[in-house]
C-alpha cells in the first residue's frame, strides 16, 4: 500500500479514535521509511496521546524542537548507547538523514555505543547486550497475556466438564 493511503487510514483511524490501530500503521511505516522524520514525528504525537513520554523522547529523538522532557525520559528508559542506538531503529549511514542536526545525533549515539563496546559498529550491526541490565518496555503485555491464559483455562477446563457429564449420562 502507497505511503500516502497508508497515512490517509492513520488520520481515519485518528478520527475515529483508533489509536492503537494508528499508531501500528505508523510504527510499520517507520520501520519501512526509517529516514522519514515527518513520519518519527506524527508516531510521537501518538505516544503523546497514551501519555508515553519516553516514546515520544524516542521518536523526537532526531528533530531539533524536541522536548527535553521527552528526550530525558527515552534516555534514561533507554539507558545504555546501544540500547538507544537499536531503539532509534536507524538502517543505513548517518548521511541519510534529512537535517545537519539529526546526521550529528546519530553519529553521536553510534560513537558513544562504539566506545561502549570497544570497538566501532554501524547502525543495523549486532551489538552485544549480555552484560547490561536492562528491562524493554513493557506495554501491558504480560499483564494481557496472563489474562487469556486464564480464560482459555477456564474455557477449556468448562468443556471438558461438560463432555465428562455428558459421557457420564450416557450410561446412566
Amino acid at each position: 500500500m502507497p505511503l500516502s493511503n497508508t497515512l490517509d487510514r492513520v488520520d481515519a483511524d485518528l478520527a475515529a479514535g483508533r489509536v492503537p490501530m494508528a499508531r501500528q500503521r505508523l510504527r510499520g511505516l517507520v520501520s519501512s521509511y526509517p529516514y522519514d522524520l515527518t513520519l518519527r514525528r506524527r508516531l510521537a504525537e501518538v505516544y503523546r496521546m497514551y501519555g508515553d513520554v519516553a516514546e515520544a523522547g524516542r521518536w523526537m529523538y532526531l528533530e531539533e524542537d524536541r522536548d527535553a522532557d521527552e528526550t530525558a525520559a527515552f534516555e534514561q528508559r533507554y539507558g545504555s548507547p546501544g540500547w538507544r542506538m537499536k531503539a532509534l531503529a536507524w538502517r543505513g549511514p548517518e548521511a541519510l538523514a534529512a537535517s545537519a542536526f539529526s546526521e550529528g545525533q546519530l553519529a553521536a549515539v553510534r560513537e558513544a555505543c562504539s566506545e561502549a563496546v570497544g570497538r566501532p559498529v554501524a547502525w543495523g550491526d549486532p551489538i552485544p547486550f549480555e552484560d547490561e541490565e536492562y528491562e524493554a518496555p513493557d506495554e501491558g503485555g504480560r499483564f494481557a497475556a496472563v489474562i487469556v491464559a486464564i480464560g482459555a483455562f477456564l474455557g477449556v477446563s468448562v468443556m471438558v466438564g461438560i463432555w465428562i457429564r455428558g459421557v457420564i449420562a450416557l450410561f446412566e
